[in-house]
């Protein structure tokens, strides 16, 4: 036989067993999948990213003064284009964001203003003072808090209390949930037959409960405003858009609650549906100051005496990340609008803006305040951070492309208004 017919007969071979091979591959694919379980299942969920981007603030340039005592608390008003500032000097004080000069100063308070609270709409604003005494509000119905332990829900339009509970955060769900030193955090009905009913009392920390976040807190304090600024004609149609919002966030699932405590522990709630909680979380080595959820629900952080602020899984509470570089306690935490930075403030003096994307180091670390740094606030445009010091002033730091002007406000606390 030549070479020729030799090499012919083996490639023959070669094929007629490569057949054979490929025949029993496809049994065996055929036998692998009358195996498999038609019971599997892959569960696939989509979840949008942000249509807008918010860039850190840097430094800032200028000062605003006023207030004659330490800032306590900052806010901005839905829009971001008013400020609100309440503090030690007893008076509330309302700044243009756009020119920084002051608009109104409330005056009334007898003692340090401690809390503050916006309507949605941003056309209200209801301000709460150490004895427990509520100024200047007209929304339909609010909740105050006081050092004597009580809550109290008014009627502002008739000024008639309309219940007297026990410290504080409104859900959307009809509910109201107050944290005590006595360990406990309670659940209330305020809507209905119902206001002022005790629904159930969740029971867990083993000391005194410092702070409140519910995953739709950024949602409930901006209404129909996102992004956009959108103008609405009717009250109806801003009410259609704040619900919008707000069942977006919530995606079908009930409200969750985070609640921090100075036996160094976070609980997990989901306390419209149970009284248990659905996870303990440990890792600060310090009472936990403040909690914040990101605006989109998804994560959550929290500020200790520790110095250290802390990343979770908002669905399940699970440890993402430690941000380090404070060296002092940190007071308070603030997301950016778009869900992407962090802002904290600290005893050190400083501000520190944290990249979800990067959080071994700080983005920027914001000096200034001559003193600890109280107050917090990012606007709800991404465009400003506003700050509250011991030092009685307020720093607001503006970026606009790659230029950042600041403005320094004094006073106790700041809070925006429309």
């Amino acid at each position: 036989m030549s070479t020729v017919d030799r090499a012919a007969k083996k490639q023959k071979v070669e094929a007629e067993n490569a057949g054979s091979d490929s025949e029993n591959e496809d049994h065996d694919d055929v036998q692998v999948a009358s195996n498999a379980s038609t019971e599997a299942a892959l569960t696939i969920t989509f979840q949008p990213l942000a249509v807008f981007r918010v860039r850190p603030v840097t430094r800032c340039t200028d000062t605003l003064q006023g207030h004659s005592e330490a800032i306590l608390h900052v806010r901005f008003s839905p829009d971001g284009k008013k400020l609100a500032s309440g503090g030690g000097d007893a008076t509330v004080r309302f700044w243009d964001t756009n020119t920084c000069m002051p608009q109104f100063t409330g005056r009334g308070h007898k003692h340090h203003v401690l809390c503050t609270a916006w309507s949605p709409d941003g056309s209200r604003f209801a301000s709460a003072d150490k004895t427990g005494e509520i100024r200047n509000s007209a929304c339909e119905r609010f909740a105050s808090s006081s050092k004597d332990g009580s809550i109290k829900i008014w009627n502002a339009r008739t000024g008639r209390q309309v219940a007297s509970l026990s410290c504080l955060k409104w859900g959307g769900e009809g509910l109201l949930y107050s944290a005590s030193r006595d360990r406990t955090i309670k659940v209330w009905a305020v809507e209905g037959d119902q206001v002022g009913k005790l629904v159930r009392t969740l029971v867990g920390h083993a000391h005194r409960i410092n702070t409140l976040a519910l995953n739709v807190d950024y949602v409930c304090r901006t209404g129909p405003y996102d992004h956009t600024f959108k103008t609405f004609d009717t009250r109806e149609e801003m009410q259609q858009a704040a619900q919008a919002r707000y069942d977006a966030i919530r995606r079908g699932q009930p409200e969750r609650l985070v609640s921090g405590s100075d036996d160094f522990t976070l609980f997990l709630w989901e306390p419209a549906e149970s009284k248990k909680p659905i996870e303990r979380l440990t890792g600060h080595q310090q009472p936990v100051n403040d909690l914040s959820f990101s605006p989109d629900g998804r994560y959550f952080a929290s500020a200790s005496f520790d110095k250290k602020v802390k990343i979770w899984n908002g669905k399940d509470g699970k440890f993402v990340a430690t941000l380090n570089g404070h060296v002092g306690a940190v007071y308070q935490v603030c997301w950016s609008s778009d869900s992407r930075m962090i802002v904290s403030a600290s005893k050190d003096s400083t501000i520190k803006v944290w990249e979800l994307a990067n959080l071994k180091n700080a983005k920027e670390t914001l000096s200034g305040h001559a003193d600890e740094v109280y107050a917090l606030d990012w606007s709800p445009n991404g465009q400003k951070v506003a700050s509250g010091s011991k030092d009685r002033t307020i720093k607001m730091y503006v970026r606009y492309d790659k230029r950042v002007l600041g403005y320094v406000l004094t006073g106790i606390g700041i809070f925006f208004l429309l």
